[in-house]
């Protein structure tokens, strides 16, 4: 059994284990094993784009204005978006070997979950397979440190104004895409643009930033971004998607010609030389990559939905590395001679999602009732195997900002069943827009159960949770679609229930875009379509300070009113495992060009500048 984890880097031949403080929250945002993917607002924009290998579906207004913010001096720092100063320690497990000399050449084969529609931070719903695809070719402005800290990286500074709405970007001198076009202001600005007129990724930018103006050019290597509210912590919401930076000659020529969009150019580490689709990406090193040596001569990503298959090519030596977060997947790998798991839980929750805008569930006593229906201890056991920590809410025990009185509630069916008779006592003959048909039938509360697939994993899940529900007052519908139309119908609203993957940001802030009324329109990523002015109010007060002990309460408060929503049942927070062979080295020895050390795996994704291989 895999003992309870954070972060972890593990080989079986042996290792020394450091302390180290753990990050606080790590996205998103991401589909997979158990639940649909979804995205952060830091550009994880799957986060809104679910999977349905390995355990997960994919995927994943109004508001109250926030109070003002504690005073603070305007800084310039290389540190700045801390999530809080009082973190969790975690233990990293580190072989002993590791102290080898990197050497240059290799060509790393690595194992996706899925394939995805483009690798255009400004055009394409990124899930976990396409952020870690896109951090080969893109460099982002900010990186996150193991503390959950947002440092500069492609910028050189990032500093505030007193009352945190305006955050001043200074960019590195000489940096340049793999096109020759120099990294600027224009193009910051032009790829800001991009993602805020796009009728997808715009979703996670518009609620933030006024109409016009919501980044300026200062002057040629200096951006302001003009927030319409104050955060504190914005750096970090430019250390994923959002904050990847494209070549504006590329951004062009890719609106002309979309087929570009699967030929990404950046500033970072690799260039893309091929790709096939559902086959195999392929990028070279790029020699002249501004921030230092590149080792790997190439990386080839093979999209490889079927976990089993993918570990097996792993075991098997025809893939070099992977990702996966099946829990059964993990255990094989812990297991397996040769191999180096990096483990990490600070990412996404999985659980099931209610549309809390149309009946039965616009009503609380149907979701209450859901939620008492469902099987947490069988779902842990079968589905988690024991390996996964169960999720209470969005946040791990050890986390500052997890309340220990919000627990979520299961396994009560006879609960659930008295619930469903006064639900149906008054409303039975309501309409299900989604059935097209009564909210009831003989006493039982209808729905739709909907999740992505094919997948064996999905199937094992979905009937575990009907079987349940259907004993305690419901009659589920199950509807399996695929990736594409199971995201559109989420985000368009026309589902009763399904299962997602979300949260877990760097920052709890940038998790906001899930939440808030703003963010509830014809497309939606609120998903539940659930509006809580008061909920919005603690939300925005909590990214507008930085006193840990303010920050703290404001988030437990929220906290309590999500649960007391019944809009999510939690299930288990998601448990990656980016496992390579033991000849793969330097996955965790990332630093920013200051010498930060940085997180070197999150939501299911690394990065790949600091690897090389034995020879």
């Amino acid at each position: 059994m895999i003992a309870s984890r954070r972060s972890q880097i593990r080989r079986r031949t042996g290792w020394l284990v450091l302390p180290v403080v753990a990050g606080l929250i790590a996205t998103s945002c991401g589909g997979g094993d158990d639940d649909a993917d979804s995205a952060e607002q830091s550009a994880e924009i799957t986060e809104a784009e679910p999977t349905a290998s390995d355990t997960g579906d994919t995927a994943d207004t109004g508001g109250t204005e926030a109070s003002e913010p504690a005073e603070s001096e305007p800084t310039e720092s290389s540190e700045v978006g801390s999530a809080i100063e009082e973190s969790a320690p975690v233990v990293v497990t580190i072989a002993e070997d590791t102290a080898l000399d990197p050497v240059a050449g290799g060509t790393l084969r690595y194992g996706l979950d899925a394939e995805v529609n483009g690798i255009n931070p400004a055009a394409s719903a990124l899930s976990a397979p396409g952020l870690t695809m896109g951090n080969a070719v893109f460099d982002t402005l900010a990186a996150i440190t193991p503390e959950g800290e947002a440092v500069p990286w492609l910028a050189e500074s990032f500093t505030p104004s007193e009352d945190f709405k305006t955050w001043t970007v200074k960019l590195r001198e000489g940096v340049l895409f793999q096109d020759g076009t120099p990294l600027n202001a224009d193009a910051v600005i032009t790829n800001f643009e991009a993602q805020r007129g796009h009728p997808l990724v715009g979703l996670a930018v518009k609620p933030f930033f006024p109409e016009t103006g919501g980044a300026t050019k200062v002057d040629d290597l200096t951006v302001s971004f003009n927030l319409l509210d104050p955060n504190a912590f914005f750096p970090a919401t430019v250390a994923g998607q959002l904050g990847m930076v494209a070549s504006p000659t590329w951004l062009a020529a890719a609106i002309d010609d979309p087929t570009l969009n699967q030929m990404p150019v950046g500033t970072g580490p690799f260039k893309i030389e091929s790709r096939s689709q559902d086959s195999v990406t392929r990028f070279v090193r790029n020699d002249d990559w501004w921030n230092g040596e590149v080792y790997l001569d190439a990386i080839e990503f093979y999209p490889t939905p079927d976990t089993t298959t993918r570990v097996d090519l792993l075991l098997g030596g025809e893939l070099d590395g992977l990702m996966t977060n099946d829990p059964e997947a993990t255990v094989t790998l812990e297991e397996a001679d040769g191999i180096e798991n990096v483990l990490d839980e600070t990412g996404e929750e999985q659980f099931a999602m209610i549309n809390t805008s149309m009946p039965p569930f616009d009503d609380v006593r149907a979701r209450h009732a859901l939620a008492l229906a469902t099987p947490l201890e069988d779902y842990l056991q079968l589905i988690g195997l024991g390996v996964s920590t169960p999720a209470n809410g969005r946040f791990l025990p050890d986390s500052p900002f997890y309340n220990p009185a919000v627990v979520q509630e299961g396994d009560d069916p006879e609960a659930a069943l008295a619930l469903v008779s006064e639900y149906c006592a008054e409303h039975g003959n309501d309409e299900n827009p989604v059935l097209g048909g009564p909210a009831c039938t003989d006493g039982k509360i209808n729905m739709e159960l909907q999740y992505s697939g094919p997948s064996v994993i999905q199937t094992r899940i979905h009937e575990l949770l009907s079987s349940s529900w259907n004993e305690a007052g419901f009659n589920v519908t199950l509807n399996e679609l695929l990736e594409d139309a199971h995201i559109q119908e989420t985000a368009l609203g026309q589902y009763n229930v399904n299962t997602w993957r979300q949260f877990g940001a760097d920052d709890p802030s940038t998790d906001n875009v899930w939440l808030l009324c703003r963010t509830i329109g014809g497309i939606s990523l609120n998903w539940p379509r659930y509006c809580d002015d008061a909920r919005d109010a603690l939300l925005m007060q909590a990214q507008a300070i930085t006193d840990p002990a303010e920050r703290i309460a404001l988030y437990q408060q929220a906290e309590q009113m999500i649960h007391d929503a019944y809009s999510y049942i939690f299930l288990r927070h998601t448990l990656w495992d980016n496992a390579f062979a033991d000849y793969v080295h330097g996955v965790c020895d990332r630093t920013s060009p200051e010498g930060d050390p940085l997180k070197c795996a999150s939501n299911g994704r690394v990065w790949f500048g600091q690897m090389w291989m034995e020879s």
